[in-house]
């Protein structure tokens, strides 16, 4: 069994086709963002305190009422059949065995219904607004009956930017893998495959609808009764207006590396996100996250949790449910042990303290 997340990773690149490895790893543009949320967390060192009794920790919190083992859940990722057969289905009994959050993509490789059956921890479903209003308030709705607790709108993607990896491979999704909870129609240009475009980007240009607003978010939130949580929201203007729309929870993000190059990097962004809304929603930081001291300092610098992405695809290739959990209960235990020498028995015990940034002044 992988001792860290770097060996699931080895192991992922070995077993994955090369153009579903680069699907899944590569970046937009220059590649520049890949690397920056990692940059910007390897810049801040922690600051332990002494002779406090840690002889009992308890790493339990609560998302949107949801509760969890850890400050620590899966980050949407479309087509998780791409690494195992068994999909989202296996990662939903991992996150259930060890008390994670799985927000769920809409374009899942399985049902949401066979997901939330699998499922025995809280379940999100992540959305991007399509030109068709009517297949998007049914996710919704779909997703709120099967006990999905939150919808996530991702709203740094109004289309998809260029991944070079993709284009080069002429990536398409294959045939035997299908965003089931999608209308087949809406989804066809996925799985048409053309040499030097990405099937994904045109995709997007075909079904993303680019003209939404602020204003639009109404809608969205009364097809259901579930909380809205907006993801890839970088700065403090939005944030502030994230809570004039009434949105439950932020969702700090660079898509991955995916989305918009040379943006500022999300752990970099945390701080002033979190005064912005100054406790009157919840803040999550997604990305970047590979040791359990990650998610120290994303909790230091104002997050409630974070999500994880990439490594639970390298779980699931790696070794199915089993893998996934794996990858899981990695961050966790180190996690635990960040708890015990840093003298911070419980996640609010993670304050602004107990960091030091490289580029600013020491407290």
């Amino acid at each position: 069994m992988p001792l860290t997340l770097r060996e699931y990773e080895a192991t992922a690149r070995e077993r994955l086709p090369a153009p579903v490895w680069d699907f899944l790893e590569g970046g937009s543009g220059t590649e520049s963002m890949l690397s920056a949320g990692r940059r910007a967390l390897d810049r801040i060192t922690l600051r332990p305190r002494c002779l406090v009794d840690v002889s009992r920790r308890d790493p339990r919190t609560t998302l949107l009422g949801a509760p969890l083992a850890a400050p620590l859940g899966i980050a949407p990722m479309a087509y998780h059949r791409l690494a195992h057969p068994e999909g989202e289905v296996a990662t939903a009994r991992a996150a259930g065995a060890t008390g994670a959050l799985f927000t769920v993509s809409m374009f899942a490789s399985r049902t949401l219904e066979d997901i939330a059956a699998a499922a025995s921890g809280p379940l999100w479903l992540q959305l991007y607004w399509l030109r068709d209003r009517a297949q998007l308030a049914t996710l919704a709705r779909r997703a709120e009956a099967a006990g999905y607790r939150a919808l996530v709108l991702t709203v740094d993607a109004p289309r998809v930017a260029h991944r070079p990896r993709d284009a080069r491979n002429g990536f398409s999704v294959p045939p035997d893998i299908r965003a089931v909870n999608v209308d087949p129609a809406m989804m066809a240009a996925s799985h048409g495959h053309t040499p030097g475009q990405s099937a994904i980007a045109r995709h997007s240009k075909e079904q993303f609808d680019p003209s939404i607003t602020w204003e639009d978010l109404a809608w969205l939130r009364e097809q259901t009764s579930l909380p809205l949580v907006l993801k890839g929201i970088l700065t403090s203007e939005d944030a502030e207006l994230c809570v004039k729309h009434g949105v439950g929870g932020i969702i700090v993000s660079n898509h991955g590396g995916r989305q918009l190059d040379f943006a500022r990097a999300a752990p970099d962004c945390l701080p002033e996100i979190k005064e912005a809304v100054s406790g009157r929603c919840s803040v999550i930081l997604d990305g970047g996250i590979r040791h359990g001291a990650d998610i120290a300092k994303a909790l230091c610098l104002g997050a409630d949790a974070v999500l994880v992405g990439r490594p639970v695809l390298w779980g699931l290739a790696h070794g199915g449910g089993d893998g996934v959990t794996g990858v899981l209960e990695c961050l966790q235990e180190e996690f635990d042990e960040v708890m015990a020498l840093m003298g911070a028995p419980t996640p609010g015990d993670f304050t602004s303290s107990g960091v030091f940034r490289s580029d600013i002044s020491a407290p």
